[in-house]
């Protein structure tokens, strides 16, 4: 198929305009596909630290209620001077036991009050200094988280120390009506928050949640002990100043969707990270699986747009083949009528249009034909007769000078000259006979010019018999004659070449006159400056017009010369032999 055929045009046409809107729609799905599977991450991350901080929530919630209580029901109904909380506070610690380790109330000084489950504070432990005591002193009805620590305040006769997270807060103490301040102590065991945020962890697919408080430092993190033995690291002073709100930030190399909620109370953050390299891995089936129904599609459009193409370019391509027969010389080439309504219209104005060619065609044949018999006649009537009254004017000298044998001769040259010329009204001959006219005329001419040139005939047997149109050689000699020898003092020389060439069969006219620039020679053949001077009166163009109207436009006269070197006029022709057939054909312009 050519690159540039119709079939082809239309076929990449509509694929190309089928793969960019597939390409568009495709890359428009696809984006909104991931931006919803972007979504989807998010809000899950959004739903899991939502259901994280509400359970976090509630656990801290109890703490405050724990606090709470033992602060207005106890600690204010209490005048610590005759009375003891100690009961109270060891039922409320039993009574929260599992997420407790310790409660304990403090003066403002730092000494202990009451605590529950262990009283014996360990001799050199000065709780003032602790962050916990220091950030609830002189503020009142203010909550204090703190961040995991070991609490090692009282002896423990177990030897057990608990990871805890401090509720403490100022607190009124009463002592014989009067009031001081004091702090209240509740301690909360990590592994309940541990607990929670495990969970959270657990139900997260791809990312992880950790807990900071509101200074940035690490409450929980999944990989808390790597961070602290400095094997990983977080971005959490960074996640610290983000809204609750889902942020794309880019940590170490690796990008990733942060999500931040706060914790109610505290001012913790609770955040969830979810690496975008697990958000790519999750589309890349996705990924793979749109590739491979674009590639289906994209060789169904191939298949389905060769197939319409094919269908809309048939006709076209019978069309086109039609037209491609007719410019390959078949003049009556079977036009094709079919397919759709423009091409049966296109097809049938092109046969009516070839019809139309072909009969003005046959009315240019046969008009040209008529002219050129006309002039072949004006030539056959004439054969100047200027030329003829010479010749009879010689032959009567000769009679009347006693030169009989001359006259004879003359009087049989020019007979067989009139012979040739007449050949039963017939325009195509042989080569032989056209050579006999041709050797009739020089001999004439010697004659007349009394020898003052030499006429050689070289012509290859083998072509006498083939076939050529009748009278070129003669006008070719007059001009050598009178253009070339007429004014030479007996040096002239004019020679007759026939010979083939392949398929092709050569005449040359080589005279040694004072030949003409090439420049003048090349326009001897044309219409341009042309003038009728001595001679046939037919001349060049008329020879070389009827060679081609015979034999095609490939054929006719070649002119070579120089001047002062003479004069070359080639005659070319098909090499057909002549048979009655081949006379016929070529009289009635079939051959060409």
């Amino acid at each position: 198929m050519e690159l540039r055929s119709i079939q082809m045009t239309i076929a990449v046409s509509f694929t190309v305009v089928s793969v960019c809107i597939m390409c568009f729609l495709v890359l428009t799905l696809y984006g909104q596909f991931s931006r919803r599977i972007e979504d989807q991450y998010v809000e899950n991350s959004a739903q899991l630290l939502n259901q994280t901080a509400i359970n976090l929530e509630g656990h801290l919630r109890n703490m405050r209620w724990i606090s709470d209580a033992m602060y207005y029901s106890v600690i204010k109904d209490k005048d610590l001077a005759v009375q003891s909380m100690d009961d109270e506070m060891n039922l409320l610690y039993e009574a929260n036991k599992d997420n407790l380790v310790s409660i304990a109330c403090y003066t403002n000084d730092g000494s202990l009050t009451a605590a529950a489950p262990i009283a014996t504070v360990k001799a050199d432990v000065d709780v003032t200094t602790h962050r916990w005591f220091q950030d609830a002193v002189g503020q009142l009805e203010n909550f204090h988280f703190s961040t995991p620590h070991v609490q090692n305040l009282f002896d423990d006769p177990s030897y057990r120390y608990y990871w805890v997270v401090s509720l403490s807060r100022t607190v009124e103490l009463n002592h014989n009506g009067e009031t001081s301040l004091g702090v209240l102590l509740v301690d909360m065991n990590y592994s309940s928050i541990e607990r929670i945020l495990k969970k959270a962890n657990e139900d997260a697919s791809a990312e992880y949640v950790y807990l900071m408080d509101q200074d940035g430092e690490i409450i929980y993190h999944p990989k808390q002990d790597q961070i602290y033995a400095g094997i990983s690291s977080e971005n959490n002073l960074a996640a610290l100043s983000y809204e609750d709100e889902t942020v794309q930030e880019s940590f170490e190399g690796e990008k990733r969707l942060v999500t931040v909620k706060t914790v109610s109370y505290t001012g913790w953050k609770l955040v969830s990270v979810v690496p975008m390299e697990v958000y790519s891995m999750g589309m890349e089936s996705t990924r793979y699986l749109v590739i491979i129904l674009v590639i289906l599609a994209l060789l169904a459009t191939v298949l389905l747009n060769q197939l319409v193409s094919a269908r809309i370019a048939k006709p076209l391509k019978k069309l086109n083949a039609s037209v491609e027969e007719w410019e390959a010389g078949n003049l009556h080439p079977d036009i094709y009528v079919g397919g759709s309504t423009e091409v049966m219209h296109l097809g049938n104005t092109l046969r009516s249009t070839v019809e139309q060619i072909q009969q003005l065609m046959q009315d240019i044949v046969v008009e040209q034909e008529e002219k050129r018999k006309s002039e072949l006649d004006a030539l056959q009537s004439q054969i100047n007769p200027h030329f003829l009254y010479n010749t009879l004017d010689s032959i009567v000298w000769m009679i009347t000078g006693e030169k009989y044998e001359e006259a004879v001769f003359m009087v049989t040259q020019l007979a067989s000259l009139f012979r040739v010329s007449l050949s039963q009204g017939k325009t195509v001959i042989r080569i032989e006979d056209e050579l006999r006219h041709a050797q009739n005329y020089m001999n004439i001419q010697k004659i007349r010019y009394k020898n003052v040139f030499q006429a050689d005939f070289d012509i290859e047997p083998g072509i006498l018999g083939y076939c050529t149109v009748k009278l070129i050689l003669q006008p070719l000699l007059e001009n050598a004659i009178y253009y070339g020898m007429e004014y030479m003092d007996g040096e002239g020389k004019i020679r007759v070449n026939g010979y083939r060439k392949g398929d092709d069969i050569f005449l040359e006219v080589q005279d040694n006159g004072p030949g003409i620039p090439q420049e003048e020679a090349s326009r001897l053949l044309t219409e341009e400056n042309r003038e009728r001077k001595r001679g046939s009166g037919v001349g060049l163009i008329n020879v070389h017009s009827r060679i081609q109207l015979r034999f095609g436009p490939q054929y006719g006269l070649q002119i070579e010369s120089c001047p002062d070197e003479g004069t070359t006029v080639t005659i070319h022709i098909p090499a057909i032999p002549y048979t009655e057939e081949n006379q016929r054909q070529l009289e009635e312009g079939k051959r060409k």
